[in-house]
């Protein structure tokens, strides 16, 4: 498994993750989808007939399921701010080796690849995007 799949799937996002139910009754394009991203949620109010994909996507709680975890651990972990702490929160290898791979999975711009704080840097902030992107409800504020 990737190192990113195994992210995922720390976070109840990876391909072994059962897919939602799909809802027995179409919900109206008046009401709202609250688990939908806010994309989905605007494609079903524009187009009522998308109502099925919409709620075909799995949208997952990131930044709770984090809180929860680093609630839970002993120690202090900066997730939103440091990929390290992130690993560790999620009990994946964090050490330099393992984050250098996890860049090259990603496609890290070569250029960043030797300089690990820049490395690490683009690696949190795309970790964070490739989650949002993947069904994950991580807020703009962490995105940037």
């Amino acid at each position: 498994m990737s190192l990113f799949g195994k992210i995922l799937s720390k976070l109840g996002m990876g391909k072994d993750t059962p897919a939602p139910a799909a809802p027995t009754a179409a919900p109206t394009a008046a009401s709202s989808h609250p688990t939908a991203p806010p994309a989905a949620a605007a494609a079903v109010a524009n187009n009522p007939g998308a109502v099925a994909n919409a709620a075909s996507i799995a949208v997952v709680d990131v930044v709770g399921q984090l809180e929860v975890m680093a609630k839970a651990n002993p120690q202090k972990l900066n997730w939103k701010t440091s990929i390290v702490d992130l690993l560790k929160l999620l009990d994946i290898d964090s050490s330099y080796g393992a984050r250098k791979e996890l860049a090259a999975e990603l496609h890290c711009p070569a250029e960043l690849m030797d300089d690990s704080a820049k490395m690490n840097m683009w690696l949190h902030k795309t970790v964070l995007q490739k989650l949002a992107d993947n069904g994950g409800n991580v807020p703009k504020a962490l995105l940037d």
